[in-house]
């Protein structure tokens, strides 16, 4: 196991959400606070790793007839005990995520890692890789969260800094609120984001390469 690898494609080359575009629904539906981002992005990776650890477990056992409707079956089963236990001692998030948490049962980031990664793996490659993908993609929600909460609303840190949760108020009042917050603006942001993972990319591997030449 090689944690920086597995650490740079979840962020970069592998990234679900800027390189693989899985989990979309959700990136755009619910990145409009910091408090959303990093509340879905943390149930994602728990319910990632803990599905991919069992279907590791079990992947000799599993029929191949039948390995999707039980992948399927265990990631809504890891998906019943976030949702209960969000319910239970985080309401508010709860709240305000709605039926994305259930949703999480076919979202195709889950369902990837435990076909391409879990299902041909060890125990402890696919917890490695499951917390890769989450750090990923919880990377990707958080950055375009900030930026819809910043151009949407003028704030940062909304439901988690601030008074009342509104969070902490960058932009002064009167503050003529642009369209970011509505559906439209997450893709138009999510296109920038996406446009700035590839440019960070190449410079990356420019450097790699500049680095090989030298040697």
């Amino acid at each position: 196991m090689n944690f920086k690898k597995h650490l740079y494609e979840g962020l970069f080359t592998k990234n679900p959400v800027t390189v693989q575009l899985l989990g979309m629904c959700s990136t755009l539906a619910i990145s409009t606070s910091l408090f959303n981002g990093l509340g879905m992005g943390l149930a994602v990776t728990i319910i990632t790793i803990c599905s991919n650890v069992l279907i590791s477990a079990l992947r000799n056992v599993i029929p191949n007839q039948i390995r999707i409707a039980a992948y399927i079956t265990i990631i809504a089963g890891f998906v019943t005990v976030v949702d209960l236990l969000l319910q239970a001692y985080l309401p508010a998030l709860s709240s305000s995520l709605g039926i994305f948490i259930p949703l999480i049962v076919v979202n195709c980031m889950v369902l990837g890692r435990a076909e391409a990664f879990a299902s041909k793996h060890d125990v402890l490659s696919s917890a490695l890789d499951g917390l890769c993908q989450g750090i990923g993609y919880t990377a990707a929600l958080v950055v375009v969260c900030i930026i819809r909460e910043l151009l949407g609303y003028g704030t940062f840190g909304g439901g988690l800094l601030g008074p009342g949760g509104a969070g902490i108020r960058i932009i002064p009042q009167p503050y003529p609120a642009m369209q970011i917050a509505l559906p439209v603006g997450g893709f138009l942001i999510l296109g920038f984001v996406l446009a700035g993972n590839q440019w960070l990319m190449k410079r990356l591997n420019l450097k790699t390469r500049k680095k090989g030449a030298k040697k």
